[in-house]
């Protein structure tokens, strides 16, 4: 592929690379979203040690970390309108100061009113402005390979778990959980310089067009083409306008059972149902590891997927996967057997992430992708908020998870069947709708 094509003008890059300047983008914005993703995984770790100092009940501090997530997915439509108007830097900059404000305090709690207050409320809306980051920066700055930059920016959720989850447990082991804590304030604060010295928000700011975007109409490419004709009328990423569109609300509902069967039930409960079945604490964080290195792998092969074939085909796989691999994990008893559950669900853990973006892309169109996806993300995170509390509630009522998880089992599979279902609405089609929103004042 020939190097992108420089503008005229008098904008360069802040330093020098051999490649196209928008993966120094995709780095700076994955290191990003890395550090909040292990910042909102820590519930996982923190629960047993919470109820060891201060006595809280199980589904108490679920709480917190339920409020989160619902705040963190409510967050995120507004996240997507900042990073539109704003830019990308100035959003990552300000997430990362709130958030190091936040677990900075979380550290001084005594109370659970001030544990759901700062962590459920603070940092849930803090790191609730990063969701829709991924695909506006895949979008704005690819053409060409943006399928893989998608790959690569979803990752982020599970290697953000891979690096500090076992990391975090180590040092409650040794240090207790305020140490742990620590550790991630100075990692925000110490990633915050170069956010402001390399991290710009857009192709024109160093001179540059989208990679490949010279390559509108071939083959290879005919999806990102898709996405792209028509282009951006304002009123089709208008709110009344996506509301209306069936495909917003069916991919919505499979968004909603990803959230469900991600933050909710393994992101929030997956290790203590671990430690509860006789897996060492360090073990069991490790094994979350190992689950996001098959993510990685999952997920870019999704990014590849979609670059290729039908979004909807791809997005169905993995919620099929992601379903079946579910019903393993009540019979799971020891080490092994969480690997082998750790191997299979990892293919698909944050997998959704490229066709879930793709189809917004290309019925929506590239200019409304982040706040597109901000909205959906709202349903994402309602089903995580509502599956970490249910998911406490049937370990309270019932001694065990087993039911939450056969539940997330069957609803993945119901996702399954469902993103089979979301039209791909032609350009012309979106247009008229917006049209006749228009047309009656809407």
């Amino acid at each position: 592929m020939p190097e992108p094509q420089k503008t005229a003008g008098p904008a360069r890059a802040p330093i020098s690379v051999p490649f196209f300047y928008g993966w120094v983008v995709v780095a700076l914005s994955f290191l990003a979203c890395l550090v909040t993703a292990g910042i909102r995984s820590a519930p996982a770790v923190l629960i047993h040690p919470l109820e060891a100092e201060f006595g809280w009940s199980r589904a108490a501090v679920a709480s917190a970390a339920s409020l989160n997530l619902l705040l963190f997915g409510l967050a995120a439509p507004f996240g997507g309108w900042l990073i539109d108007r704003y830019g990308a830097r100035r959003v990552i900059l300000g997430c990362l100061a709130l958030v190091a404000g936040g677990v900075t305090t979380v550290v001084f709690v005594r109370e659970l009113w001030q544990l759901i207050l700062v962590w459920g409320v603070l940092i849930g809306i803090a790191t609730g402005l990063t969701p829709p980051l991924g695909a506006s920066v895949a979008s704005r700055w690819f053409v060409a390979r943006r399928g893989i930059a998608l790959g690569i920016l979803t990752n982020a959720n599970a290697a953000g778990q891979v690096i500090f989850l076992p990391l975090l447990m180590a040092l409650i082991v040794a240090s207790g959980w305020r140490t742990a804590l620590l550790l991630m304030v100075a990692v925000s604060l110490f990633l915050m310089p170069f956010i402001v010295l390399w991290l710009r928000d857009d192709p024109s700011d160093v001179g540059l067009e989208p990679y490949g975007s010279e390559k509108e109409g071939r083959a290879g490419e005919s999806r990102d083409a898709a996405a792209r004709g028509g282009s951006s009328r304002g009123s089709v990423s208008s709110v009344s306008v996506v509301f209306k569109t069936p495909s917003f609300w069916l991919l919505s509902g499979c968004f909603f059972v990803c959230g469900v069967t991600a933050n909710g039930l393994i992101g929030t409960h997956l290790i203590p149902h671990a430690i509860e079945r006789g897996i060492p604490q360090v073990t069991a964080a490790a094994v979350v590891g190992v689950m996001g290195g098959m993510s990685f792998v999952g997920t870019l092969i999704s990014g590849w997927l979609v670059d290729r074939i039908d979004p909807r085909k791809v997005l169905a796989a993995v919620y099929a996967l992601r379903g079946s691999s579910l019903f393993i994990l009540p019979f799971v008893s020891d080490a092994t057997g969480l690997l082998v559950f750790a191997v299979i669900y990892g293919l698909d853990w944050f997998a959704s992430g490229p066709g879930t973006v793709a189809i917004i892309a290309e019925v929506f169109g590239n200019s409304a992708v982040g706040r597109v996806f901000g909205l959906a993300f709202v349903f994402h995170q309602v089903g995580g908020a509502l599956a970490a509390v249910a998911g406490g509630w049937v370990y309270s009522q019932f001694g065990d998870y087993q039911y939450a998880f056969i539940a997330g089992g069957i609803l993945g599979l119901m996702a399954a069947g469902l993103a089979l279902t979301i039209p791909l609405k032609p350009r012309k089609q979106m247009e008229a709708i917006a049209t006749s929103a228009e047309l009656a004042g809407v």
